[in-house]
């Protein structure tokens, strides 16, 4: 299979590697089927939809941003990263993080229930 994005161009993937999203991720309920892209040494992820390949949402994961961030069993917590040319307002969502389970190919998105995370993280500092 292939999609055209928009960061990386035409991809080739196998069917076993959508990643469903029974919910969608919030904002795009109707967008189910996506694919994880990583490249090499990036700390980014990319979550790039099948069915619409033109929306992608770039990510990281949040242990790297704070190592006690709560996780869920089997699935690893991800934060949608808003991009800005300045690299300083960089942010992170730590408040709704998307949980996805690389073995079973299944994913959600959840909102946090705490007042320690913040929508808007500064993932930069100078």
């Amino acid at each position: 299979m292939q999609i055209k994005t928009n960061q990386f161009g035409v991809v080739e993937f196998d069917s076993n590697l959508i990643i469903k999203f029974e919910s969608g991720i919030f904002g795009f309920e109707q967008l189910k089927d996506y694919l994880l892209i990583k490249v090499d040494d990036d700390i980014f992820f990319w979550l790039n939809s099948i069915e619409e390949p033109g929306i992608a949402f770039p990510m990281i994961g949040l242990r790297m941003v704070d190592d006690s961030y709560p996780q869920e069993k089997e699935h690893e917590a991800f934060g949608i990263v808003n991009m800005n040319p300045d690299i300083l307002k960089i942010t992170v969502n730590l408040k709704a993080p998307v949980y996805i389970n690389q073995d079973d190919k299944s994913g959600y998105q959840k909102i946090l229930d705490s007042d320690k995370y913040p929508i808007k993280y500064s993932l930069f500092k100078e």
